[in-house]
Protein backbone atom coordinates (compact mmCIF):
# COMPACT_ATOMS: atom_id res chain seq x y z
CA UNK A 1 0.00 0.00 0.00
CA UNK A 2 2.93 2.22 1.09
CA UNK A 3 4.27 2.00 -2.80
CA UNK A 4 0.78 2.58 -4.20
CA UNK A 5 0.90 5.90 -2.23
CA UNK A 6 3.97 6.96 -3.48
CA UNK A 7 2.82 6.28 -7.23
CA UNK A 8 -0.33 8.73 -6.26
CA UNK A 9 1.93 11.20 -5.24
CA UNK A 10 4.45 11.14 -8.00
CA UNK A 11 1.37 11.28 -10.50
CA UNK A 12 0.22 14.42 -8.96
CA UNK A 13 3.47 15.93 -8.73
CA UNK A 14 4.03 15.40 -12.00
CA UNK A 15 0.38 16.76 -13.07
CA UNK A 16 1.26 19.79 -10.87
CA UNK A 17 4.33 20.36 -12.79
CA UNK A 18 2.89 20.06 -15.87
CA UNK A 19 0.22 22.35 -15.20
CA UNK A 20 2.67 25.52 -13.88
CA UNK A 21 4.71 24.90 -16.51
CA UNK A 22 1.50 25.40 -18.91
CA UNK A 23 0.79 28.32 -17.00
CA UNK A 24 3.69 30.20 -16.91
CA UNK A 25 3.97 29.40 -20.49
CA UNK A 26 0.52 31.15 -20.76
CA UNK A 27 1.19 33.93 -19.10
CA UNK A 28 5.00 34.50 -20.75
CA UNK A 29 3.75 34.30 -24.13
CA UNK A 30 0.87 37.00 -23.44
CA UNK A 31 3.16 39.13 -21.97
CA UNK A 32 4.22 41.34 -24.67
CA UNK A 33 4.95 44.51 -24.59
CA UNK A 34 3.42 45.46 -27.66
CA UNK A 35 -0.51 44.85 -28.91
CA UNK A 36 -1.56 41.93 -30.87
CA UNK A 37 -2.13 42.52 -34.81
CA UNK A 38 -5.15 41.18 -35.22
CA UNK A 39 -7.36 41.77 -37.96
CA UNK A 40 -10.57 44.03 -37.06
CA UNK A 41 -13.76 44.85 -39.47
CA UNK A 42 -14.29 48.24 -39.64
CA UNK A 43 -18.16 49.13 -40.16
CA UNK A 44 -16.61 50.94 -43.15
CA UNK A 45 -16.69 46.87 -44.06
CA UNK A 46 -12.86 47.44 -44.86
CA UNK A 47 -10.71 45.26 -42.52
CA UNK A 48 -7.24 46.29 -41.12
CA UNK A 49 -4.83 45.39 -38.31
CA UNK A 50 -3.02 47.39 -35.72
CA UNK A 51 0.26 47.26 -37.52
CA UNK A 52 -1.82 49.57 -40.45
CA UNK A 53 -1.40 52.67 -37.86
CA UNK A 54 2.47 52.12 -36.89
CA UNK A 55 4.18 55.53 -36.98
CA UNK A 56 1.22 57.13 -35.23
CA UNK A 57 0.07 57.23 -31.56
CA UNK A 58 -3.16 55.24 -31.25
CA UNK A 59 -5.92 55.13 -28.70
CA UNK A 60 -7.55 52.09 -28.61
CA UNK A 61 -11.09 51.79 -26.55
CA UNK A 62 -12.90 48.55 -26.49
CA UNK A 63 -16.75 49.73 -25.86
CA UNK A 64 -20.58 48.37 -26.66
CA UNK A 65 -23.89 49.64 -27.01
CA UNK A 66 -25.08 48.36 -23.77
CA UNK A 67 -22.17 49.90 -21.34
CA UNK A 68 -23.67 53.50 -20.63
CA UNK A 69 -19.67 54.44 -19.15
CA UNK A 70 -18.36 53.58 -22.61
CA UNK A 71 -21.53 55.62 -24.18
CA UNK A 72 -21.35 58.29 -21.94
CA UNK A 73 -17.11 58.90 -23.01
CA UNK A 74 -17.52 58.29 -26.56
CA UNK A 75 -17.75 61.78 -27.28
CA UNK A 76 -14.73 62.34 -25.34
CA UNK A 77 -12.78 60.19 -27.93
CA UNK A 78 -14.91 61.73 -31.04
CA UNK A 79 -13.72 65.14 -29.66
CA UNK A 80 -10.51 64.03 -29.09
CA UNK A 81 -10.16 62.45 -32.84
CA UNK A 82 -11.90 65.72 -34.54
CA UNK A 83 -8.59 67.67 -32.92
CA UNK A 84 -6.16 65.59 -33.22
CA UNK A 85 -5.89 66.11 -36.90
CA UNK A 86 -4.58 62.78 -38.15
CA UNK A 87 -1.84 63.02 -35.61
CA UNK A 88 -3.24 60.37 -33.48
CA UNK A 89 -6.09 57.32 -34.12
CA UNK A 90 -8.67 56.98 -32.40
CA UNK A 91 -10.57 53.72 -32.81
CA UNK A 92 -13.26 52.91 -30.95
CA UNK A 93 -13.53 48.65 -30.88
CA UNK A 94 -16.95 47.76 -30.31
CA UNK A 95 -16.74 44.37 -28.61
CA UNK A 96 -20.21 42.67 -28.38
CA UNK A 97 -23.24 44.41 -31.24
CA UNK A 98 -23.40 43.58 -34.96
CA UNK A 99 -22.80 45.65 -37.72
CA UNK A 100 -25.73 46.84 -37.85
CA UNK A 101 -26.34 47.65 -34.42
CA UNK A 102 -23.84 49.48 -34.48
CA UNK A 103 -24.61 51.54 -37.89
CA UNK A 104 -28.53 52.31 -36.35
CA UNK A 105 -26.37 53.32 -32.89
CA UNK A 106 -24.71 55.94 -34.90
CA UNK A 107 -27.50 56.72 -37.51
CA UNK A 108 -26.64 59.56 -40.06
CA UNK A 109 -23.57 61.04 -38.31
CA UNK A 110 -20.52 59.98 -39.59
CA UNK A 111 -17.72 59.78 -36.39
CA UNK A 112 -13.73 60.94 -37.41
CA UNK A 113 -12.53 58.31 -34.82
CA UNK A 114 -12.93 54.70 -36.42
CA UNK A 115 -15.35 52.41 -35.47
CA UNK A 116 -14.00 48.76 -35.11
CA UNK A 117 -16.23 45.84 -34.67
CA UNK A 118 -14.06 42.43 -33.03
CA UNK A 119 -16.70 40.06 -33.99
CA UNK A 120 -14.86 37.13 -31.75
CA UNK A 121 -13.72 38.86 -28.93
CA UNK A 122 -9.96 37.77 -29.87
CA UNK A 123 -8.64 41.57 -29.87
CA UNK A 124 -10.28 41.99 -26.19
CA UNK A 125 -9.57 38.32 -25.22
CA UNK A 126 -5.51 39.41 -25.62
CA UNK A 127 -5.59 42.42 -24.55
CA UNK A 128 -7.47 42.00 -21.47
CA UNK A 129 -4.58 39.12 -20.25
CA UNK A 130 -2.25 40.82 -21.36
CA UNK A 131 -3.01 44.04 -19.36
CA UNK A 132 -4.39 42.96 -16.00
CA UNK A 133 -8.02 43.44 -17.36
CA UNK A 134 -9.32 39.99 -15.72
CA UNK A 135 -12.75 40.83 -15.22
CA UNK A 136 -13.05 41.90 -19.24
CA UNK A 137 -14.77 45.34 -17.86
CA UNK A 138 -15.64 47.86 -20.59
CA UNK A 139 -14.83 50.78 -21.49
CA UNK A 140 -11.07 49.21 -21.81
CA UNK A 141 -8.64 51.57 -23.31
CA UNK A 142 -4.96 51.32 -24.19
CA UNK A 143 -2.72 54.04 -25.61
CA UNK A 144 -0.53 52.68 -27.65
CA UNK A 145 2.72 54.87 -29.02
CA UNK A 146 3.95 55.58 -32.47
CA UNK A 147 6.27 52.03 -32.32
CA UNK A 148 2.97 50.41 -31.42
CA UNK A 149 4.29 49.82 -27.40
CA UNK A 150 1.37 50.38 -25.11
CA UNK A 151 2.57 53.21 -22.77
CA UNK A 152 -0.85 53.25 -20.56
CA UNK A 153 -3.55 51.06 -19.78
CA UNK A 154 -7.01 52.71 -18.12
CA UNK A 155 -9.89 50.44 -17.27
CA UNK A 156 -13.28 51.87 -16.87
CA UNK A 157 -14.33 54.79 -17.95
CA UNK A 158 -12.67 58.18 -17.91
CA UNK A 159 -15.07 60.83 -15.57
CA UNK A 160 -14.41 63.83 -17.91
CA UNK A 161 -12.56 64.62 -21.23
CA UNK A 162 -10.10 66.84 -19.26
CA UNK A 163 -8.84 63.30 -17.80
CA UNK A 164 -8.62 61.83 -21.31
CA UNK A 165 -6.88 64.79 -22.47
CA UNK A 166 -4.78 64.91 -19.39
CA UNK A 167 -3.74 61.26 -19.70
CA UNK A 168 -3.06 61.95 -23.37
CA UNK A 169 -0.79 65.00 -22.43
CA UNK A 170 0.96 62.90 -19.93
CA UNK A 171 1.68 59.63 -22.46
CA UNK A 172 2.10 61.47 -25.63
Amino acid sequence: MASRMSKKARLIVVILIIAVGAIVGIALSRSSPSPSDGTLSIITWNETSLSAFEGTPVVLNFWSISCPWCIKQLPYLENVAQQSEGELKVIAINIRDSASGIQTFFGDYEPTMIIALDKNREAFVDYCLAYNNTRGAIPFTLFVNSEGLVQYVKIGAFASETELRDTLDSVF
